[in-house]
């Protein structure tokens, strides 16, 4: 993380039950970046005595509302710091944001959108949805929430509400979802782009479903957590040379490269830790990885030039990564 700037929490309100909204407005006087639909933004968080997490949060910001950043932030059960700390911010506490990045951007290409969402994956659809609306264009929005009550932002869900393009679906079991997946899939074959957001189970349905019927590189998705890594049968022990600090280390089984590494000295930024955010993203000089992430692309981990280093590990007794 190059730098982070000082914001403070001009408003805050529950959306759901357990969906804080946050406004965030600068307190250093600059304006803040230009933020396109899908963004996100790194939270650093300050604990006492400890180093400080860096967690991920997606944008809602609607086009040219730029006197502040707006933020809707789940409280999980089993936060690991992050969620629960940021929902005991009070109105007039300050915290500290580092960079605006996109991983998941509207497609320019695109002649219509399908945009999904399950629960506190609306925060980057709600933001896709915003700009659409702002600029006339053609798409639609499923939001599946467990009931009415967890329907997020509906202030700013109005527009596409009243012009039809919202459809909220509430209470629906596993086999429900998956049919009404398969049915927009079969439809919505016109040059259409689907973009996804949602708890993990959602993600992966839509992932199968889509499979069968839509070319890999017309569904995009944004993934807040993936599935803890477990270790295999074939799991063996490796080593990693970190080739720009000289650093080499033996990765044990049931060790990640991160761990490795730090044990050795060799200190890798990361943030979820769990192969999704890209924070912890190396090149690869040598060997071939063992990709366990939700991060890279069919075509990215075929290529074998890149890793993530928190959960993958190696095919190879040597990688070698440009630390």
């Amino acid at each position: 993380m190059a730098s982070t700037r000082p914001f403070v929490v001009r408003r805050k309100w529950m959306t759901t039950p357990d969906v804080a909204a946050f406004e965030l407005a600068p307190t250093d006087g600059a304006p803040i970046p230009a933020i396109q639909p899908g963004a996100h933004v790194e939270f650093v968080i300050e604990r006492a005595g400890q180093p400080p997490l860096v967690r991920h949060y997606s944008l809602c910001n609607r086009p040219g509302e730029s006197e502040h950043l707006v933020f809707g932030i789940k409280r999980e059960p089993q936060s690991r710091g992050g969620s629960a700390w940021i929902h005991e911010l009070g109105e007039g506490a300050q915290v500290r944001l580092g960079d605006v990045r996109n991983l998941f951007p509207l497609k320019p290409e695109a002649r219509s959108h399908l945009l999904l969402a399950g629960g506190i994956g609306i925060t980057p659809i709600l933001a896709m949805a915003q700009a659409l609306d702002a600029a006339g264009g053609n798409y639609e929005l499923h939001y599946f929430v467990r009931g009415d009550d967890h329907v997020a932002f509906r202030e700013r869900l109005a527009d596409a509400q009243a012009k039809g393009r919202l459809h909220v679906h509430a209470g629906l079991d596993g086999s429900a979802v998956r049919a009404l997946l398969e049915g927009l899939f079969d439809t919505r074959t016109d040059g259409a782009h689907a973009y996804c957001c949602g708890p993990g189970i959602f993600m992966d349905t839509v992932a199968e479903v889509s499979a069968k019927r839509w070319p890999e590189d017309r569904v995009h998705f944004e993934r807040f957590q993936a599935a803890a890594p477990t270790a295999s049968e074939g799991d063996a022990p490796f080593e990693v040379l970190a080739k720009r600090s000289g650093v080499r280390c033996q990765v044990g089984v049931g060790q990640t490269i991160i761990q490795a590494l730090s044990a050795a000295g060799c200190e890798v930024m990361t943030s979820c830790e769990q192969g999704v955010c890209g924070t912890c993203l190396t090149q690869v000089l040598e060997g071939t990885p063992d990709h366990r992430d939700a991060y890279l692309s069919k075509a990215e981990r075929e290529a074998g030039k890149q890793i993530m280093p928190c959960v993958s590990r190696s095919k190879t007794a040597l990688l070698v990564l440009d630390l």
